[in-house]
């Protein structure tokens, strides 16, 4: 049993069902819990992004409210700290010789970059990393990593008729909390205050969890899931999901509590479908690491594009020459939410009819979503540009269909204020020379 043990948490801001707090438990008489809000993810990258944008911070720092009050319940204390994380660990280890560090498994290079180092610097300190945040451990996949299906069809085929595992039972004390940081400076926690429906927190999930499967809305979901907007036309679980305020394992279980009582038909189904799609871009996010982020992806595909500054902003403020783009755009810049149908619309308008670097909006929706989420993130945008699990090499949606079919009265547009103001893509063509409006 390690005497002293650092539980880092990152994506699993939970309790319940959290089989690397779990771990840290069974094996610590002391336990510091820390998070690090890492200052990298406020500076814009070369992406012409930052990582993290407000609405996800805020979420965040309600989530992280949300999860000091549940783990002082049971004895313990959240330090959140916010600097360089690496840095931040390795002094906390050295002050309190710390024997062990636990983690849920993360599928992001820069965080296992992080790990590493860590894992480096102290070779006699024991490194456990525990998967909670999937639905499956590797050892019940049918396939090792080098062999992961090549498209998501076969994964779904090869995983549908593995078991999944229930929620793990988790203790109502935890061990006694290491509150000396070495006096370096922690943030203080808020109670969580939000106008939103999304509010982050292990509380807020559970309760929306409640409220979604006590109603009718699982067994319709199918019929409304491409809908552009409204809160009850889906599951809405993605943010919470994505900060691991609530297991997927712990969804599932409700899922199929669900069907049990209820009724399982093609709507209850479907919401397993998605789930699998989220599963399968965890363990493609693991299989390819840093091929996740660059231009070819996992293909061979060269990328024939160039970065037009000017489309790129008005893509972004919603000020193309398509009112759907726009109304899509307003609405992820004003909640930090768009619709998975409005990102396949955009991302694909992006792609084909800007013709930019399918990188760049990747990076513009990490920095706005509220339910940020590398590996789903990044596989969909590669998904969408021909160079991820594609069989059909890429997604070209054509946006005046897509507008007929889901927003035939333009209520959509409407609401989020589409109306088209730039009539043009370009001011100057490729000489530099103004762009000179047709006359009528």
């Amino acid at each position: 049993m390690a005497n002293s043990g650092l539980y880092w948490f990152n994506h699993d801001l939970r309790v319940h069902d959290n089989p690397a707090l779990l771990e840290a438990y069974l094996n610590c008489d002391k336990l510091i819990c820390l998070f690090v809000i890492d200052e990298a993810w406020f500076k814009q990258t070369g992406l012409n992004a930052k990582p993290m944008g407000e609405h996800r911070h805020q979420f965040l720092l309600q989530s992280l409210s949300d999860l000091n009050k549940q783990l002082s319940e049971r004895g313990q204390k959240l330090v959140v700290m916010k600097g360089e994380p690496v840095d931040i660990i390795s002094t906390i280890v050295k002050y309190h010789q710390i024997d062990a560090i636990y983690r849920s498994q993360h599928v992001g290079v820069y965080e296992n970059r992080q790990w590493h180092h860590l894992q480096a610097d102290f070779p006699r300190v024991h490194f456990h990393s525990v998967w909670s945040h999937t639905l499956f451990r590797p050892e019940q996949l049918p396939f090792g990593m080098t062999h992961l299906p090549e498209s998501f069809s076969q994964f779904r085929v090869a995983v549908e008729s593995v078991n999944i595992d229930p929620p793990c039972a988790m203790p109502k004390h935890f061990p006694l909390p290491i509150t000396s940081t070495n006096g370096l400076p922690s943030v203080s926690l808020k109670p969580a205050i939000s106008t939103s429906k999304y509010v982050g927190g292990e509380m807020g999930a559970l309760m929306h969890l409640d409220d979604y499967f006590s109603s009718q809305l699982p067994a319709n979901y199918k019929n409304v899931r491409n809908e552009l907007d409204g809160w009850k036309n889906s599951t809405k679980f993605s943010a919470w999901l994505a900060s691991g305020n609530i297991s997927p394992r712990k969804l599932f279980q409700r899922l199929k509590e669900f069907e049990r009582k209820n009724t399982a038909n093609e709507s209850t189904y479907w919401i397993y479908f998605e789930l699998l799609w989220r599963e399968y871009f965890q363990w493609y996010a693991n299989r390819f690491q840093q091929k996740l982020f660059q231009p070819q992806g996992v293909s061979t595909k060269k990328i024939s594009c160039c970065f037009y500054p000017e489309r790129y902003k008005k893509w972004c403020n919603g000020n193309t020459p398509h009112p759907l783009i726009n109304a899509c755009m307003k609405q992820l810049n004003e909640t930090g939410y768009m619709s998975n149908r409005g990102r396949q619309i955009v991302a694909s308008y992006f792609v084909n009819e800007l013709q930019l670097d399918w990188r760049f909006g990747a990076a513009y929706f990490e920095q706005q979503l509220i339910d940020y989420d590398v590996a789903s993130n990044w596989g969909n945008w590669q998904y969408i540009a021909g160079v991820g699990p594609d069989p059909r090499g890429g997604r070209h949606f054509n946006i005046d269909k897509q507008m007929q079919q889901y927003d035939p009265n333009q209520a959509f547009i409407k609401r989020w204020d589409g109306a088209v103001t730039a009539v043009n893509l370009d001011s100057v063509d490729a000489a530099d020379w103004p762009i000179m409006p047709k006359s009528k």
